[in-house]
């Protein structure tokens, strides 16, 4: 193993019909089904879809951090 660490970013959107919240968290457990070593996220956009003069979803658009394996 290195003295160092390499990442690489992903940009994910996560959405929810109960909240901010649980849309970052949906995001996140949906990549790490695929992405080993999940390090960090940073929330870069929060939006919602309208339905009928209500939030039908948030959504927010996340860049997700991981180590890449060996570094």
């Amino acid at each position: 193993m290195s003295d160092h660490h390499t990442y690489k970013k992903l940009e994910v959107v996560g959405s929810s019909k109960n909240s901010i919240d649980e849309a970052i968290r949906n995001a996140i457990q949906e990549c790490a089904v695929t992405v080993k070593n999940l390090e960090w996220f940073e929330v870069v956009e929060t939006r919602g879809h309208i339905v009928h003069d209500q939030v039908g979803h948030f959504q927010v658009t996340l860049k997700i951090g991981f180590r890449i394996e060996g570094s």
